[in-house]
């Protein structure tokens, strides 16, 4: 591993943790943004990963506390941008408007504080460094595109989120369980010291090793970084097959049911948008093959973050299904196959703030 730490501020403690986790694993140090409660346990208590490794049964439990790096909370109003040499983006896309939060990305743009996304929902800023995207076209599909103004595209990368993790409703907040133990998948940055950067902390995630009973084990998740803009492209095909189509009418379902009750259906989606990402400039070997998702889906029996949320309630949630449409109209192309979908997300969307008025 390197000889130098990194310093670098996570804002998002539940899917956060995850690469915090990895982070510290490798020796950096990590401070998450979150809110007060969480703030105060983590900070008493450090982050517990459980996670499966290959060949052990049953799961892996990493403590923070045991790690070489150090992990710390607080809440939006302390970090200093110019005190971090990155920052890591895992935040649900409403939460980039929440007061606090706001104002620190905006005072993290200002900096140049170079950015990775870990989010389903890219920042407008990285769409920004797609040729021929107009993303003024694109800024219905978010919340609030305005907390984007400050950031540089220069200064942001994209880094898919493949690997699937909750916190277990019956544990404290600062619990994570990762269920799909895949790979974080990131862009290179515009400049070569940021990606330089990034491919450091992706070589030391690579080296570390965890002592369990005795045993160096190398434990999953690494982080992977790609010199395509695409390669994080790549989960909108899983989104949109698996993730928003677990949202029904009147109840969510898994992904699993959602991407095999009908499998051609499934197929069809995800070839839909393979070829739309492709129209903006994917290569084939930037995605992933059905086969691939179709056999990972069937071991995520829980519906995803975005219909859960939706089914308790929530009036916002990331729309990367109205992002990829709104894409896809403004090339000409035809949206049917996804269109049942986003009216589905629409509706719920709908009720839950009709009911909340």
């Amino acid at each position: 591993m390197s000889e130098r730490k990194f310093e670098i501020l996570m804002l998002g403690a539940s899917y956060g943790s995850l690469f915090a986790t990895k982070l510290a694993l490798a020796g950096h140090n990590v401070t998450l943004v979150c809110l007060p409660a969480e703030a105060e346990l983590i900070n008493n208590d450090g982050v517990r990963v459980r996670m499966p490794v290959r060949g052990r049964d049953g799961l892996v439990e990493v403590h923070s506390k045991a790690l070489p790096g150090r992990i710390s909370a607080c809440g939006p109003e302390a970090p200093k941008p110019a005190d971090f040499d990155m920052v890591g983006l895992a935040m649900q896309e409403p939460q980039y408007r929440s007061p606090g939060v706001r104002e620190l990305l905006d005072a993290i743009g200002r900096a140049g504080t170079p950015c990775v996304s870990i989010m389903n929902m890219p920042p407008l800023p990285y769409l920004a460094r797609i040729p021929d995207l107009d993303t003024t076209a694109l800024e219905g599909s978010y919340t609030d595109p305005s907390v984007w103004k400050n950031v540089a595209p220069k200064n942001i990368t994209l880094c898919s989120p493949d690997p699937q993790a909750f916190r277990p409703p019956e544990e404290p907040v600062n619990v994570l369980q990762v269920s799909l133990p895949t790979n974080f998948k990131a862009a290179r940055f515009e400049r070569d010291a940021d990606t330089a950067m990034l491919q450091q902390i992706a070589d030391d995630i690579e080296q570390a090793r965890f002592t369990v009973d005795g045993e160096a084990l190398t434990l999953p998740v690494k982080l992977k970084v790609h010199d395509s803009l695409f390669v994080p492209f790549a989960k909108w095909s899983m989104l949109l097959t698996g993730n928003y189509r677990c949202v029904q009418e009147e109840a969510a379902r898994s992904i699993r049911e959602a991407v095999h009750t009908d499998i051609d259906a499934s197929r069809s989606v995800y070839a839909w948008v393979d070829k739309l990402c492709q129209s903006l400039g994917a290569a084939q070997e930037d995605q992933v093959p059905f086969e691939k998702y179709a056999k990972a889906a069937e071991s995520l029996a829980k519906p995803s973050s975005a219909a859960r949320a939706l089914f308790a309630g929530a009036p916002n949630i990331e729309r990367v299904d109205r992002l990829v449409r709104s894409i896809a109209q403004s090339k000409g192309i035809d949206t049917s196959p996804i269109n049942r979908t986003v009216d589905l997300v629409d509706a719920r969307l709908g009720q839950n703030r009709s009911s909340a008025a």
